[in-house]
């Protein structure tokens, strides 16, 4: 997901020059922080899977909505601080797209999905966060309702997990770093849920689970939420009117999905 080496995170660059890493304790108000995972919006480099069925264009302009909507869903919780951790070399762009909604994008220490996960929860952790949580951008119509009781779930555990249909997950989270929980799990495959899982027994964590959720990888998953959102359009409305704008809600074009 971003270049290599263990380089300290960048952050956004304001008006004021480079924002200064957090170091004091999070506010008592907000001592959850919700992180969405990102990238920059780039052909070819995000939600690649759809490409059967969308012109590279129209899978740039599906992530962007996708992810304001996941913001507005992490937006709409209170008290919690949201943010979003991305590849080192996207913290401009994707700070420049999500302005004025968050100001707090931190690139990832290191490359790959692990490294990213493991820089949410230490960077997150260390700036005085007692409950984080990392969710994919895939997900933008997930109940607000899961999300909250993500949070409770930590409370009483040590990790917090929230599985998807094809035997991934949407989000994790945690109240420590655990450097030790993504290494050998084969993250982003369909056994990436039974492999955290068995990383978290054997350092000894206890885990809360939250309900099965699917996110939007293939054309099946996409055909499943444009239905869903013909219903119910106020849960991703950004998504909802792309797919609308493009005529993705007719019949035609699902048998097309």
């Amino acid at each position: 997901m971003s270049r290599q080496g263990r380089l300290p995170p960048r952050r956004a660059k304001f008006d004021g020059g480079e924002a200064p890493e957090r170091r004091l304790a999070a506010p008592i108000e907000q001592r959850g922080a919700l992180v969405i995972m990102a990238k920059a919006p780039r052909e070819g480099l995000v939600k690649t899977r759809l490409a059967r069925a969308y012109s590279p264009p129209e899978v740039v302009r599906l992530y962007e909505c996708m992810l304001r909507d996941t913001v507005a869903l992490a937006r709409s919780l209170r008290s919690v601080h949201v943010a979003v951790m991305c590849p080192s070399g996207d913290v401009e762009e994707v700070s420049t797209q999500l302005r004025p909604d968050v100001s707090d994008v931190v690139g990832q220490e290191g490359g790959g999905l692990a490294a990213a996960l493991t820089s949410v929860f230490r960077h997150f952790v260390r700036a005085g966060f007692s409950r984080v949580i990392a969710l994919d951008s895939d997900s933008p119509h997930l109940p607000r309702s899961i999300l909250e009781r993500a949070f409770a779930l930590l409370d009483e555990n040590d990790l917090v997990i929230g599985p998807t249909e094809d035997g991934g997950y949407y989000l994790v989270g945690a109240s420590e770093a655990h450097p030790q929980l993504f290494e050998a799990a084969p993250l982003g495959t369909s056994g990436a849920y039974d492999a955290l899982l068995a990383n978290a027994r054997v350092l000894g964590l206890s885990v809360g689970i939250t309900e099965s959720w699917y996110d939007v990888d293939v054309p099946a998953d996409l055909s499943r939420l444009a239905t869903e959102l013909r219903l119910a359009p106020e849960r991703a409305p950004r998504t909802a009117a792309f797919l609308d704008s493009l005529g993705r809600l007719s019949a035609h074009d699902e048998k097309r999905l």
